[in-house]
């Protein structure tokens, strides 16, 4: 892959006609080296945030062991690239092939649930032709958690409630040589609180459960830093998670894990797009809703931009972006501040892409067409790079 110092250089040498991904994996080993060194336990890559090869190998060479793989083609791919890896296949409801396959073929024991039906479908997938039941499954029930404090809620779709955990727990503790409980507070956790929250409710299911448990996995939601979305340090959160888990009826050795997709590769990568049309204050590119940009347009998610021709001198102004497709909903409203006098022919960066980005981009309409490249500058915004103070947040909650 080929590499430059950063967009600007990639707009002189190129000047492209399809929108360029700009990966930065000096970015990805730094995110992933903070987990590794700062949490105060497991970190499992998320890999639907990003399944690069490129990605999956740099978080590897950083130290990231355990990947949380959520069907069974992330399972192959994961276990292609990275022989060694422990994989988690952490989605609540699978296909008994795809649990079959991973368990038999790739090596997977552990394995998340959030009901009676799939405890059952595991246990029969992990069965052998003789009618041995697996010994070594590690369970992982799923609770139900409160999204309030994330910008995209995650609280309806899986997770068992309250009043039907214990059971659970009790049911899968019978089948499980290593039982864990995993919660998801949603993506883009503002507070620290969320997980104050999801670590009551779950001390409360295993206290009514009285079952021993061996892991409780925190789950995703970690966030990065983006235009009108600045979070606390990370610092806040593993501080916060740590004295509460600490406190939790559990094994004395139990192990403490979470999750982090977003956190460990929005930095990763930004996408060079050129302008091929303003009316007013809109401005058509190409790249949109079907692209890297699924979030801009459909959850309104606000990216870093910049303007990359060095002769757009006047004030910001604020813009709306359509993408390439002939549909009305390849629509960004933004609004995204650049130079008013910019104009078809000129490139924008868009920053923070990473995270979902590319993971989500489609060929469809024919568009789609993106070159990878590499460069050495810092990405648009960083929770890592050394620029945000240090600070204690006011949203910490003490158990003292």
């Amino acid at each position: 892959m080929l590499t430059y110092p950063d967009a600007r250089s990639v707009v002189r040498a190129l000047a492209p006609d399809e929108p360029v991904i700009l990966n930065r994996p000096h970015a990805a080993t730094r995110a992933a080296r903070f987990f590794v060194e700062k949490f105060p336990g497991k970190s499992l890559y998320a890999v639907k945030a990003n399944p690069s090869p490129e990605l999956l190998r740099v978080l590897w060479n950083a130290g990231v062991t355990h990947y949380d793989v959520a069907s069974i083609a992330e399972v192959r791919l994961v276990r292609g690239i990275l022989p060694e890896a422990v994989l988690c296949f952490m989605h609540p409801i699978k296909a008994p092939s795809a649990i079959r396959e991973a368990y038999r073929v790739h090596g997977v024991k552990t394995f998340s649930l959030d009901s009676v039906e799939e405890l059952e479908k595991i246990v029969a997938a992990c069965t052998d032709d003789a009618g041995e039941a697996a010994t070594d499954l590690r369970l992982c029930v799923r609770l139900r958690v409160s999204s309030e404090f994330s910008e995209l809620s995650l609280a309806s779709k899986f997770g068992c409630d309250l009043t039907e955990g214990p059971l659970l727990l009790q049911q899968a503790r019978q089948h499980a040589d290593w039982l864990g409980v995993c919660f998801h507070v949603g993506s883009q956790a503002m507070s620290p609180f969320a997980y104050v929250q999801a670590l009551d409710r779950t001390r409360a299911a295993i206290a009514e459960a009285s079952v021993v448990i061996d892991m409780i996995d925190v789950g995703g939601g970690f966030p990065s830093v983006y235009p009108g979305l600045e979070p606390p340090p990370l610092e806040d959160y593993f501080t916060i998670i740590h004295q509460h888990f600490y406190a939790l009826p559990i094994a004395y050795n139990a192990e403490l894990w979470c999750e982090p997709g977003r956190a460990l590769c929005a930095e990763y990568s930004s996408l060079v797009v050129k302008v091929e049309k303003r009316r007013g204050e809109e401005l058509y590119i190409n790249d949109g809703a079907y692209g890297a940009l699924f979030d801009a347009a459909h959850v309104d998610w606000k990216f870093p931009v910049r303007a990359l021709e060095d002769d757009l001198i006047k004030p910001e102004a604020e813009f709306a972006f359509y993408g390439p497709t002939c549909d009305d909903a390849d629509y960004m409203p933004g609004p995204f501040a650049l130079p008013e006098d910019i104009q078809a022919g000129d490139y924008i960066e868009i920053g923070m892409l990473g995270a979902y980005g590319a993971a989500m981009k489609t060929d469809f309409n024919g568009f789609g067409a993106t070159q990878s490249l590499i460069v050495e500058d810092e990405p648009m915004a960083s929770l890592y790079d050394g620029s945000r103070a240090r600070k204690v947040s006011d949203n910490v909650v003490s158990l003292r």
